[in-house]
C-alpha cells in the first residue's frame, strides 16, 4: 500500500494556512510556538535523516516542538515497521492539529506503528520511555539560558545510549540580534549559543546546512555515548 499523500494543488494551500497559523500564534505565545513558520521539505529531511539512514529494526522515536506537523509528515513514512513515535507539542490548536494528521495518515496501519500525541512540554513529559532518536523542533535560542540547560537535560535523559538528538538552529541570528535586538536580549542569545556549543563539543557527529529553507537553517546532530564519558575516562566505580 503507498503512503498517502496531499495532491499537489492541495500542498501550497495548507502550506500558506500553516504559514499564517505560525505567525498568529506566535505573535501571542513565542515560547509554545517557537518558530515563526513551518519547517520546509528540506528542513524537515535533514532533521529525520537519522530515522532514514537507521538500520530496518523497529525504533522508538520522540518528535518535540512538533508545531503544525511538517516534520511530522516527512517522518511518519519512514518510520520502520513496529516503531513507535511519541509526538510533543504544548501548543493546544497545534496538537489538536497533529492528532487529525496522526488519526488520517493511511500509511501508518501498514506499518502497525503505534503513533501518540502529547499536548505538554517535553520537560514535563511523563513517561519512562527511552529514544533511539529525539528530533527536536524547538528553536533554543528563543529560550533563556537555564531553560535550554532544562530542555537539553531532558533530552539526554531521554536517549537510549548510542541514540541520536536533531534539532536545527537559524543561521545568522545572533548577529541580527546584536544589531537590531537590545542589550539585554543579545547577552541571552548569546549565552543561550554558549550553552549550545559545549553540548556540541561533547556530544556532535554532524552538522548541515540547508539553505533551502526559509530562514536557512543547520541542522545538528549529536550523539550519547554507548559509554558514559566518566567511565570511558576512568572514572567509574570499581
Amino acid at each position: 500500500m503507498n503512503d498517502w499523500t496531499p495532491s499537489d494543488d492541495r500542498v501550497p494551500v495548507r502550506r500558506r494556512a500553516e504559514g499564517w497559523m505560525f505567525l498568529t500564534e506566535a505573535a501571542h505565545d513565542l515560547r509554545t510556538t517557537g518558530a515563526i513558520a513551518p519547517s520546509g521539505k528540506a528542513l524537515a529531511r535533514a532533521l529525520i535523516e537519522p530515522i532514514r539512514v537507521h538500520p530496518p529494526r523497529p525504533l522508538a522515536v520522540l518528535e518535540a516542538g512538533a508545531g503544525t506537523g511538517a516534520v511530522t509528515r516527512a517522518l511518519l513514512p519512514q518510520l520502520p515497521r513496529g516503531s513507535s513515535l511519541d509526538i510533543v507539542e504544548a501548543h493546544p490548536r497545534f496538537a489538536d492539529r497533529l492528532r487529525h494528521l496522526v488519526d488520517t495518515h493511511q500509511g501508518l496501519a501498514g506499518r502497525l506503528a503505534q503513533v501518540n500525541v502529547h499536548q505538554t512540554f517535553v520537560e514535563e513529559l511523563d513517561t519512562d520511555q527511552r529514544y533511539d532518536v529525539i528530533v527536536s523542533g524547538r528553536p533554543l535560542t528563543n529560550f533563556t539560558p537555564a531553560q535550554v540547560e532544562r530542555i537539553m537535560a531532558r533530552y539526554l535523559e531521554l536517549l537510549h545510549p548510542g541514540g541520536t538528538l536533531t534539532y536545527f538552529a537559524y543561521v545568522g541570528t545572533r548577529k541580527a540580534r546584536a544589531v537590531t535586538a537590545s542589550r539585554a536580549e543579545a547577552r541571552r542569545h548569546a549565552a543561550v549559543d554558549e550553552v549550545m556549543a559545549a553540548y556540541q563539543r561533547n556530544y556532535a557527529t554532524g552538522r548541515w546546512t540547508v539553505w533551502a529553507n526559509l530562514p536557512p537553517a543547520h541542522v545538528w546532530y549529536l550523539q550519547l555515548p554507548l559509554i558514559p564519558k566518566q567511565q570511558a575516562l576512568g572514572g567509574g566505580q570499581r
